[in-house]
């Protein structure tokens, strides 16, 4: 089968890596030249609103999906006309508008911030005093990795984001004070078959992940991230892997957002779990079976931002699994991880600590070193 990716960046990358051990092939669309997922398969470069680039994306595979949810649904409305385009519009529009993202949380009954709309400085004013300082002003669309939002506690910090952002259509969230983020990762396939893997810890260092551990140390509310995450799969009739980053207030869950794509947080299930997200997400589009979710031990993910360290270092140590994602390096770039993996939690731990002494240097200025303290 061949599959198409709306997208070409390392999620597309590791969607390709793991399709080719199941005799697929793959065909990436993306306006990069550089598109590092072009190493795996055809690159069609163009962008998303080229009709003639586009068709032929679509006659040359047989289903598509995609790696980021920032594609436009113009181009996955033109597309589901020739091809399945699993996940569909429904979810995109969903996750790419925060404010009808946090009203379909709503809508579910599932917890979320308190939040409200802003489009003029009026209206910011006025749903900042609805909602209380401290609170968080976003773009409602083409955040991530902390872009577009500020953290603002007065009235001097309000404008000063209202300089900054005010070319957007925003919204105000209130500031949570949280004892930890985790994040849940679902497939569905086809034909509503729906699995989850374990909960993961994840860690933040300027709004960007720097590390993920699973299975996460305290699961008491692993039941109700699946109730949360699975009431999501079902309203959209999903197909594919969708991961629900939450908030832990203590023992109660509230959720952030949702990505309609392989995730971040998971990538540890490459080497720590029975079938990874990515094969997984693959299984779903085309409707095979579901592979298992479970975790093999305890894994602890680091992202390499901004440059990969010297591997040398690294892959000499017997437990890390060296993932370089073919990127030129730049400040605040996602270029690569590595997974560490131990037969359980304690010993990850201890896996920690000797992995850091071997890397030295190398850990503290990718900001991975974050995880251990």
């Amino acid at each position: 089968m061949k599959i198409g990716v709306l997208g070409g960046g390392q999620l597309g990358r590791m969607l390709a890596l793991e399709g080719v051990r199941l005799g697929q092939e793959f065909v990436f669309f993306d306006p990069a030249p550089d598109a590092c997922a072009g190493q795996l398969g055809r690159h069609i470069c163009a962008d998303y609103d080229d009709e003639a680039a586009l068709t032929e994306f679509a006659e040359a595979v047989d289903l598509i999906t995609l790696d980021f949810e920032n594609v436009p649904t113009a181009a996955t409305d033109f597309l589901s006309a020739f091809k399945p385009v699993r996940p569909g519009s429904q979810a995109l529009r969903m996750a790419q508008d925060r404010l009808t993202e946090k009203t379909f949380f709503s809508d579910l009954q599932i917890p979320c911030p308190l939040f409200s709309p802003a489009s003029d400085w009026q209206q910011l004013q006025a749903s900042c005093r609805e909602i209380g300082y401290p609170c968080v002003i976003k773009t409602r669309r083409m955040g991530y990795d902390g872009k577009g939002q500020a953290v603002v506690h007065n009235d001097d910090e309000l404008a000063k984001a209202w300089e900054t952002l005010k070319d957007n259509d925003l919204i105000v969230e209130a500031f949570v004070e949280f004892k930890r983020e985790l994040s849940i990762i679902g497939v569905r396939s086809v034909s509503g078959s729906t699995a989850f893997y374990p909960l993961t810890e994840n860690r933040h260092k300027n709004g960007i992940l720097i590390t993920s551990f699973a299975p996460a140390v305290a699961d008491d509310v692993r039941d109700e991230a699946q109730r949360y995450a699975g009431k999501i799969l079902d309203s959209l009739e999903y197909c594919g892997v969708l991961a629900l980053e939450l908030f832990d207030m203590g023992g109660r869950l509230m959720a952030n957002e949702m990505a309609p794509r392989v995730h971040n947080s998971g990538h540890w299930t490459l080497d720590g779990a029975v079938t990874s997200q990515f094969e997984n997400h693959l299984r779903a589009v085309m409707d095979w079976p579901l592979g298992s979710t479970n975790a093999i031990g305890a894994t602890a993910m680091m992202n390499w931002i901004g440059a990969m360290p010297d591997p040398a270092n690294a892959l000499s140590y017997p437990n890390a699994r060296w993932h370089d994602y073919g990127k030129k390096p730049r400040a605040g770039r996602k270029v690569g991880h590595v997974n560490i993996c131990a037969d359980n939690i304690l010993a990850l731990q201890a896996e920690l600590g000797k992995f850091a002494m071997a890397l030295g240097e190398q850990l503290k200025s990718s900001g991975a070193d974050a995880f251990l303290r």
